[in-house]
This record gives C-alpha cells, structure tokens and sequence, in this order.
C-alpha cells in the first residue's frame, strides 16, 4: 500500500482532501468544484478511499465522501519536528523586529530632541 506521502503528492489528490476538509462531498460536486473530469476525480478518490484517507457512504442516490483524519497523523507525526524548527525561528525573527523597531523608536526620539 502507498504512504500517506505517496498518495498526498499527487495535485489532484491534495485539492480533493482539501474539499474534504470543509464538508463531505459527492463526486458530482467535487468534479464541479475542481474543474476536472469524473473519471479522474473518481481514480483519485479510490486511492484515496483504499488508503483509508477518504471514507463513503450512501445518501440517496449518491455516494459523499468524506475525509478520514486518522490516517494524516503518520504526515503530521513527520512534520513535528520541522514545526519545532520554524517555531524557534520564527520566535528570534520576532525579537529582532521587535529590537529593531525599539531602535528606530529611540533613534526618532533622540532626533526630535
């Protein structure tokens, strides 16, 4: 079976499971919505499905898929690390535009003096 990696570096696939991620849809709305064929957006959604990303049921006389979040935890587990690494990064950019902006205010106040 594919990683969630694999399955998840296809376009088509990520803006489905972006979809997914609002609501369920069926695939009538997904193809509307995506401005692709159904054929293609039904191939993506049984990859999706068999990897268990996705998961469908019947209402009426169509099928709704919805997203599975389970199955994200093995991409989410992987980026931990590298949301630890801009965290810390993104902290020392803070302080120094911070420490800049202390600067330039101290420097605008010796000049009006």
């Amino acid at each position: 079976m594919e990683t969630v990696f694999n399955i998840i570096a296809e376009p088509n696939r990520r803006a489905i499971l972006s979809l997914l991620a609002g609501s369920q849809q069926s695939v009538g709305e997904i193809v509307n919505k995506l401005s692709i064929p159904q054929t293609t957006v039904s191939k993506h959604l049984r990859v999706l499905r068999n990897s268990g990303l996705v998961e469908s049921s019947v209402s009426a006389q169509q099928r709704l898929y919805r997203l599975r979040p389970e199955p994200l935890q093995e991409l989410d587990e992987w980026l931990a690390p590298f949301r630890t690494f801009w965290t810390a990064h993104l902290d020392a950019l803070e302080r120094h535009l911070v420490s800049m902006d202390e600067a330039i205010e101290k420097t605008q106040q010796t000049m009006s003096e």
